[in-house]
């Protein structure tokens, strides 16, 4: 067994501790009005309808439009991509092709304290802007605004309609775009270009890139297909915000009315300070009961609940402030009281083992090892769990919606921001759970058990002799 050296647990507290503190004040400057966020904090995170608050608004068609459902799933498209685009994941919007209606509920966004409910109706409900832009070099697209170089093909009112089709040589699931005759000369021209350069054409809703298909062939009677590796649902996503872009209408704004919060700021920090004191509670426990095992693992879930916090705030720059919701918070709950169920299979394992006659290192050794099957056994159960509540309930373009789409395609759309909020945290926690309380934890005990002070016995079982 590789020894590991007394400075390791020192170094792993000190990072634990630095890290924790990180996550929950960040780093953050004032100068006047303007404040710059280095490392985002718990202030940083967004918070859901129940807790913050937010909007209820009801599109519909105008009054002398009869929409079809396929230009009701076309603006529905828009104004999800357009939730997406502002990372607001705790959304609910539904159509009612009975009376041509879309109502959508969102939170607040958090750093908006002057939030102008009838702007941010206003741009969900506009049309979208869809553009076909040739390019020749495929430079971050999909994460910024196209550029002058991006030069314009053709405008969205140029496309007829976009219809998910099937290549019968292929059997594989296509596109097919059919552009009016304001479109087909320009459309002939950019891709004859574009075939020769071995180019592409992109297709942008807004400032989203939402396809970048190569030109293969030069298009002359204004009947274009996309191919790839399209699944049903998503050759069909695509067509919505094709089609959404082409829409002859803008939604009308039928009614809106601000959700108050069913919490409130007064119960949240209710919450929090409740979180502390049924922290410390655990921690008084975990050491009354195992002593030096229950220190190491106080300090550890302190760094799981920290690691967890940060993947809501955005501490790490790749990921965005997450919405958290009430039943976020209860995913938060339920993965430390997983942490806390892992450091007890331990400390008991290794109480067992040190009964039974082995040595300090070795009863360590052990007993992580013995209680390692057992732990890794019921959190990838959860994990498994946590990722299907994703899957069937987050956004439908999500990575884990597209892996598990064979699965959910026969359900239909059902994105429930609160139960996708519940299954991110708890994911995330088990994740932190296992760095945590199974790696960090372990290299802890055994570089403390070096230490000449720490190796005694009564500093491991109750009622055992120096």
């Amino acid at each position: 067994m590789k020894k590991i050296g007394k400075p390791v647990s020192i170094i792993i507290a000190v990072v634990i501790i630095a890290f924790a503190a990180l996550s929950i004040f960040g780093i953050s400057s004032v100068w006047g009005d303007s404040r710059n966020v280095y490392i985002k904090g718990l202030s940083d995170i967004r918070w859901g309808i129940d807790i913050n608050g937010g909007l209820d608004v009801t599109f519909s068609a105008p009054d002398d439009v009869d929409a079809t459902e396929s230009q009701m799933d076309a603006a529905k498209a828009v104004i999800e991509q357009r939730l997406v685009n502002l990372n607001i994941t705790d959304s609910e919007v539904y159509i009612d092709n009975n009376k041509d209606r879309i109502i959508v509920r969102f939170p607040w966004k958090s750093d908006e304290e002057d939030f102008d409910p009838e702007k941010a109706i206003a741009e969900l409900g506009t049309t979208a802007e869809l553009t076909f832009r040739k390019g020749t070099t495929r430079d971050d697209y999909n994460y910024a605004a196209p550029t002058i170089e991006d030069e314009l093909v053709i405008s969205g009112n140029a496309v007829d309609n976009a219809e998910v089709m099937v290549n019968t040589e292929t059997n594989e699931y296509v596109i097919q775009l059919t552009l009016n005759d304001a479109g087909k000369e320009s459309f002939a021209a950019a891709t004859k270009e574009m075939k020769n350069a071995k180019g592409y054409i992109s297709i942008w809703m807004d400032d989203t890139c939402i396809s970048s298909p190569d030109v293969q062939d030069e298009i002359t009677d204004g009947i274009a297909t996309i191919s790839g590796s399209f699944t049903a649902s998503s050759a069909k996503e695509l067509a919505d915000k094709i089609n959404a872009g082409a829409l002859p209408f803008a939604l009308k704004t039928d009614s809106f009315s601000t959700i108050s919060p069913s919490l409130g700021n007064g119960a949240k920090n209710a919450m929090g300070i409740a979180g502390i004191v049924a922290f410390a509670v655990i921690c008084i426990l975990m050491i009354s009961l195992y002593r030096l095992p229950g220190v190491v693992a106080s300090i550890c879930l302190l760094g799981q609940i920290a690691g967890t916090l940060a993947c809501i705030s955005g501490f790490f720059p790749s990921f965005d402030s997450f919405t958290l919701t009430i039943p976020g918070i209860a995913g938060i709950i339920l993965s430390i009281g997983m942490g806390v169920d892992c450091y007890v299979i331990t400390a008991e394992r290794i109480k067992d083992e040190l009964k039974a006659g082995k040595t300090l290192n070795g009863a360590i050794s052990v007993g992580y090892h013995k209680a390692f099957s057992s732990i890794l056994d019921g959190n990838v159960t959860v994990v498994v769990i946590a990722l299907i509540l994703m899957g069937a309930f987050g956004p439908t373009d999500s990575f884990i919606a597209k892996a598990l789409s064979w699965v959910f395609f026969m359900f239909g759309p059902a994105t429930t921001g609160a139960i996708y909020s519940f299954g991110y945290t708890l994911f995330i926690g088990v994740i932190m759970n296992f760095i945590f309380g199974i790696f960090a934890s372990k290299l802890m005990l055994r570089s403390v058990s070096r230490f000449d002070s720490c190796k005694k016995l009564s500093l491991y079982r109750r009622g055992s002799n120096v």
